[in-house]
Protein backbone atom coordinates (compact mmCIF):
# COMPACT_ATOMS: atom_id res chain seq x y z
CA UNK A 1 0.00 0.00 0.00
CA UNK A 2 2.35 2.99 -0.97
CA UNK A 3 1.40 6.26 -0.17
CA UNK A 4 -2.19 4.86 0.63
CA UNK A 5 -5.16 5.99 2.56
CA UNK A 6 -5.25 5.01 5.96
CA UNK A 7 -8.10 3.65 7.97
CA UNK A 8 -9.16 5.36 10.88
CA UNK A 9 -9.57 3.13 14.57
CA UNK A 10 -10.20 3.87 17.67
CA UNK A 11 -9.05 2.08 20.82
CA UNK A 12 -9.86 2.74 24.56
CA UNK A 13 -7.19 3.72 26.80
CA UNK A 14 -6.46 3.68 30.21
CA UNK A 15 -9.56 5.50 32.46
CA UNK A 16 -11.60 4.98 29.23
CA UNK A 17 -10.12 7.55 27.18
CA UNK A 18 -10.74 7.19 23.61
CA UNK A 19 -7.76 7.48 21.49
CA UNK A 20 -7.42 8.03 18.30
CA UNK A 21 -5.39 5.95 15.23
CA UNK A 22 -4.43 5.37 11.73
CA UNK A 23 -3.79 1.65 10.55
CA UNK A 24 -1.68 1.23 7.28
CA UNK A 25 -1.16 -1.98 5.06
CA UNK A 26 -2.07 -5.68 6.20
CA UNK A 27 -4.58 -5.67 8.50
CA UNK A 28 -3.48 -9.51 9.01
CA UNK A 29 0.40 -8.45 9.43
CA UNK A 30 1.96 -8.36 12.37
CA UNK A 31 1.55 -4.76 14.18
CA UNK A 32 3.82 -2.17 14.77
CA UNK A 33 2.19 0.84 17.21
CA UNK A 34 3.72 4.74 16.66
CA UNK A 35 3.92 6.55 19.46
CA UNK A 36 4.73 10.17 18.57
CA UNK A 37 6.62 12.79 20.85
CA UNK A 38 5.26 15.58 22.89
CA UNK A 39 2.91 18.29 20.73
CA UNK A 40 2.67 15.99 17.74
CA UNK A 41 -0.16 13.94 16.33
CA UNK A 42 -0.30 10.50 14.62
CA UNK A 43 0.45 12.50 11.21
CA UNK A 44 3.84 13.04 12.06
CA UNK A 45 4.71 9.29 11.12
CA UNK A 46 2.64 9.58 7.32
CA UNK A 47 5.76 8.65 5.49
CA UNK A 48 7.74 6.20 7.90
CA UNK A 49 3.90 3.98 8.11
CA UNK A 50 3.45 3.90 4.23
CA UNK A 51 7.29 3.03 4.09
CA UNK A 52 6.79 0.00 6.51
CA UNK A 53 3.29 -0.89 5.51
CA UNK A 54 5.16 -1.47 2.39
CA UNK A 55 7.01 -4.11 4.22
CA UNK A 56 3.97 -5.91 5.29
CA UNK A 57 4.13 -4.40 8.71
CA UNK A 58 -0.19 -3.52 9.82
CA UNK A 59 1.01 -0.30 11.27
CA UNK A 60 -0.63 1.72 13.52
CA UNK A 61 -0.09 5.12 14.46
CA UNK A 62 -1.83 6.56 17.66
CA UNK A 63 -2.65 10.16 18.87
CA UNK A 64 -1.80 9.71 21.99
CA UNK A 65 -4.06 11.97 25.16
CA UNK A 66 -4.43 14.84 24.84
CA UNK A 67 -2.81 15.34 21.36
CA UNK A 68 -4.61 15.12 18.08
CA UNK A 69 -7.96 13.49 18.12
CA UNK A 70 -7.76 11.34 21.13
CA UNK A 71 -9.43 12.58 24.06
CA UNK A 72 -7.99 15.32 26.90
CA UNK A 73 -7.36 14.07 30.42
CA UNK A 74 -9.89 15.75 32.66
CA UNK A 75 -7.90 15.04 35.34
CA UNK A 76 -4.79 15.99 33.43
CA UNK A 77 -3.31 12.83 33.87
CA UNK A 78 -0.12 13.41 31.55
CA UNK A 79 2.53 11.74 33.48
CA UNK A 80 4.75 9.22 31.46
CA UNK A 81 2.99 6.16 33.37
CA UNK A 82 -0.53 7.65 31.96
CA UNK A 83 0.85 7.23 28.48
CA UNK A 84 2.60 4.23 29.57
CA UNK A 85 -1.01 3.08 30.64
CA UNK A 86 -2.78 3.47 26.82
CA UNK A 87 -0.09 1.53 25.51
CA UNK A 88 -0.67 -1.46 27.96
CA UNK A 89 -4.74 -0.69 27.26
CA UNK A 90 -3.88 -1.04 23.48
CA UNK A 91 -1.50 -4.19 23.07
CA UNK A 92 -4.69 -6.50 24.25
CA UNK A 93 -7.00 -5.22 21.60
CA UNK A 94 -4.33 -6.01 19.23
CA UNK A 95 -4.82 -9.86 17.22
CA UNK A 96 -1.10 -9.96 17.55
CA UNK A 97 1.74 -8.76 19.68
CA UNK A 98 3.41 -5.46 18.87
CA UNK A 99 6.46 -3.68 18.07
CA UNK A 100 6.50 -0.48 19.79
CA UNK A 101 8.20 2.47 18.41
CA UNK A 102 8.21 5.51 20.31
CA UNK A 103 10.06 8.99 19.64
CA UNK A 104 10.82 11.39 22.72
CA UNK A 105 7.22 10.75 25.14
CA UNK A 106 6.24 8.25 23.63
CA UNK A 107 9.12 6.57 23.61
CA UNK A 108 9.25 6.63 27.35
CA UNK A 109 5.67 5.77 27.29
CA UNK A 110 6.77 2.65 25.15
CA UNK A 111 9.87 1.71 27.42
CA UNK A 112 7.62 1.90 30.40
CA UNK A 113 4.49 -0.37 29.36
CA UNK A 114 7.41 -2.68 28.12
CA UNK A 115 10.11 -2.55 31.03
CA UNK A 116 6.97 -2.78 33.82
CA UNK A 117 4.92 -5.92 31.86
CA UNK A 118 4.76 -8.46 34.33
CA UNK A 119 5.11 -11.18 31.32
CA UNK A 120 5.61 -11.20 27.55
CA UNK A 121 4.22 -8.30 26.31
CA UNK A 122 5.63 -6.83 22.89
CA UNK A 123 7.80 -8.24 20.46
CA UNK A 124 10.48 -5.57 20.00
CA UNK A 125 11.02 -1.72 21.19
CA UNK A 126 12.12 1.10 18.67
CA UNK A 127 12.96 4.55 20.83
CA UNK A 128 13.57 7.60 19.04
CA UNK A 129 16.11 10.61 20.64
CA UNK A 130 14.66 9.91 23.83
CA UNK A 131 16.17 7.95 27.04
CA UNK A 132 16.43 7.64 30.99
CA UNK A 133 18.79 10.47 30.73
CA UNK A 134 17.80 13.73 29.06
CA UNK A 135 19.93 17.19 28.61
CA UNK A 136 18.11 19.84 30.80
CA UNK A 137 18.99 22.28 28.69
CA UNK A 138 17.31 20.79 25.53
CA UNK A 139 14.08 19.73 27.18
CA UNK A 140 13.48 23.25 28.20
CA UNK A 141 14.23 24.66 24.60
CA UNK A 142 11.30 22.40 23.59
CA UNK A 143 8.86 23.46 26.52
CA UNK A 144 9.81 27.25 25.98
CA UNK A 145 8.76 26.52 22.05
CA UNK A 146 6.01 24.93 22.69
CA UNK A 147 5.04 27.16 25.19
CA UNK A 148 5.70 30.06 23.40
CA UNK A 149 2.18 30.85 21.68
CA UNK A 150 -0.31 30.55 23.58
CA UNK A 151 -2.80 32.38 21.41
CA UNK A 152 -2.00 30.71 18.37
CA UNK A 153 -1.02 31.66 14.88
CA UNK A 154 -2.93 34.29 12.68
CA UNK A 155 -1.96 32.24 9.54
CA UNK A 156 -0.28 28.62 9.01
CA UNK A 157 2.20 30.68 7.51
CA UNK A 158 3.12 32.62 10.44
CA UNK A 159 3.05 29.00 11.82
CA UNK A 160 5.87 27.61 9.75
CA UNK A 161 7.79 30.60 10.56
CA UNK A 162 7.94 29.72 14.15
CA UNK A 163 9.15 25.92 13.41
CA UNK A 164 11.53 27.21 10.82
CA UNK A 165 13.14 28.98 13.95
CA UNK A 166 13.05 26.59 16.16
CA UNK A 167 14.78 24.52 13.52
CA UNK A 168 16.80 26.04 11.39
CA UNK A 169 18.62 23.71 10.03
CA UNK A 170 15.88 21.74 8.48
CA UNK A 171 14.06 23.85 5.40
CA UNK A 172 11.32 25.49 5.58
CA UNK A 173 8.76 24.06 3.82
CA UNK A 174 7.26 25.79 0.47
CA UNK A 175 3.84 24.96 1.67
CA UNK A 176 2.46 25.50 5.20
CA UNK A 177 -0.85 23.79 4.02
CA UNK A 178 0.72 20.31 5.74
CA UNK A 179 1.24 21.69 9.30
CA UNK A 180 -2.64 22.03 9.55
CA UNK A 181 -2.74 18.18 10.68
CA UNK A 182 -0.77 19.58 13.26
CA UNK A 183 -3.27 22.36 14.68
CA UNK A 184 -6.53 23.30 15.29
CA UNK A 185 -8.57 26.66 13.75
CA UNK A 186 -10.69 28.31 16.89
CA UNK A 187 -13.63 29.64 16.32
CA UNK A 188 -11.36 32.72 16.16
CA UNK A 189 -9.93 32.26 13.14
CA UNK A 190 -6.71 31.73 14.70
CA UNK A 191 -4.36 28.37 14.64
CA UNK A 192 -3.21 26.56 17.65
CA UNK A 193 -1.31 23.29 18.73
CA UNK A 194 -3.41 20.35 18.67
CA UNK A 195 -2.74 18.94 22.11
CA UNK A 196 -4.63 19.98 25.90
CA UNK A 197 -2.14 22.21 27.07
CA UNK A 198 -2.02 20.94 30.78
CA UNK A 199 0.35 17.94 29.29
CA UNK A 200 3.02 20.62 29.29
CA UNK A 201 3.69 20.28 33.01
CA UNK A 202 5.39 16.56 32.21
CA UNK A 203 7.63 18.26 30.09
CA UNK A 204 9.50 19.65 32.76
CA UNK A 205 9.33 16.04 34.35
CA UNK A 206 11.23 14.29 31.71
CA UNK A 207 13.89 11.72 34.14
CA UNK A 208 16.43 13.90 35.91
CA UNK A 209 19.79 12.03 37.31
CA UNK A 210 18.78 11.29 41.16
CA UNK A 211 14.86 12.06 40.35
CA UNK A 212 12.33 9.33 41.65
CA UNK A 213 10.80 9.01 38.08
CA UNK A 214 14.16 9.16 36.74
CA UNK A 215 14.99 5.66 38.08
CA UNK A 216 11.68 4.01 37.77
CA UNK A 217 12.26 4.77 34.25
CA UNK A 218 15.98 3.14 34.31
CA UNK A 219 14.49 0.16 36.18
CA UNK A 220 12.12 -0.13 33.54
CA UNK A 221 14.95 0.08 30.74
CA UNK A 222 17.19 -3.04 32.83
CA UNK A 223 13.82 -5.12 32.78
CA UNK A 224 13.85 -4.92 28.41
CA UNK A 225 14.77 -7.81 27.12
CA UNK A 226 12.78 -7.80 23.66
CA UNK A 227 14.76 -6.59 20.43
CA UNK A 228 15.68 -2.84 20.86
CA UNK A 229 17.07 -0.41 18.84
CA UNK A 230 17.63 3.15 20.02
CA UNK A 231 18.02 5.89 17.15
CA UNK A 232 19.63 9.31 18.39
CA UNK A 233 19.56 12.83 16.02
CA UNK A 234 23.66 13.23 15.94
CA UNK A 235 22.80 17.29 16.37
CA UNK A 236 19.84 16.63 19.34
CA UNK A 237 20.29 18.78 22.42
CA UNK A 238 17.83 15.96 24.17
CA UNK A 239 19.51 13.32 24.03
CA UNK A 240 23.53 13.33 24.24
CA UNK A 241 25.85 10.80 23.28
CA UNK A 242 26.46 9.78 26.75
CA UNK A 243 22.79 9.31 27.53
CA UNK A 244 22.74 7.44 24.76
CA UNK A 245 25.72 5.29 26.29
CA UNK A 246 23.80 5.14 29.85
CA UNK A 247 20.95 3.87 28.16
CA UNK A 248 23.37 1.46 26.38
CA UNK A 249 24.75 0.70 29.71
CA UNK A 250 21.17 -0.53 30.88
CA UNK A 251 20.11 -2.53 27.76
CA UNK A 252 23.33 -4.25 26.80
CA UNK A 253 21.26 -5.68 24.58
CA UNK A 254 20.45 -3.01 22.21
CA UNK A 255 21.20 -1.74 19.11
CA UNK A 256 22.05 1.98 18.33
CA UNK A 257 21.56 3.93 15.22
CA UNK A 258 23.23 7.84 15.49
CA UNK A 259 21.85 9.74 12.14
CA UNK A 260 24.07 12.30 10.52
CA UNK A 261 21.57 15.49 9.58
CA UNK A 262 19.48 15.12 12.48
CA UNK A 263 18.54 16.40 15.52
CA UNK A 264 15.87 15.63 18.05
CA UNK A 265 13.06 15.53 15.46
CA UNK A 266 14.93 12.52 13.54
CA UNK A 267 12.16 11.42 11.46
CA UNK A 268 11.42 14.79 10.33
CA UNK A 269 15.06 15.95 9.98
CA UNK A 270 15.98 12.77 7.99
CA UNK A 271 13.83 10.54 7.27
CA UNK A 272 14.82 8.40 4.52
CA UNK A 273 17.75 7.68 7.35
CA UNK A 274 15.69 7.09 10.31
CA UNK A 275 13.31 5.04 8.18
CA UNK A 276 15.64 2.54 6.77
CA UNK A 277 17.57 1.97 10.33
CA UNK A 278 13.50 0.95 11.20
CA UNK A 279 13.06 -1.14 8.54
CA UNK A 280 16.57 -3.19 8.69
CA UNK A 281 15.88 -3.54 12.52
CA UNK A 282 12.38 -4.75 12.18
CA UNK A 283 13.52 -7.02 9.46
CA UNK A 284 16.30 -8.76 11.45
CA UNK A 285 15.17 -9.11 14.39
CA UNK A 286 11.60 -9.72 14.16
CA UNK A 287 10.10 -12.64 14.76
CA UNK A 288 6.55 -12.30 12.55
CA UNK A 289 5.85 -16.49 13.35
Amino acid sequence: MRRGRPRPIAFEGAAGLTLRADVYGDPNGTPVILLHGGGQTRHSWADTACDLADDGWQVVSIDQRGHGDSDWSKERAYFFYDYAADVEAIVPQLAKPPVLVGASLGGLAALLAEGEAREAFGLGLVLVDVAPRMEPEGVERIVAFMSAHPDGFASLEECADAVAAYNPHRPRPKNAEGLAKNLRKGDDGRWRWHWDPDFLAIERGVSREGSDEGQRIDDAARSVDVPTLLVRGRQSDLLSEEGAQHFLGLVPHAEFVDVSGAGHMVAGDNNGVFTNSVRTFLRERIDRA
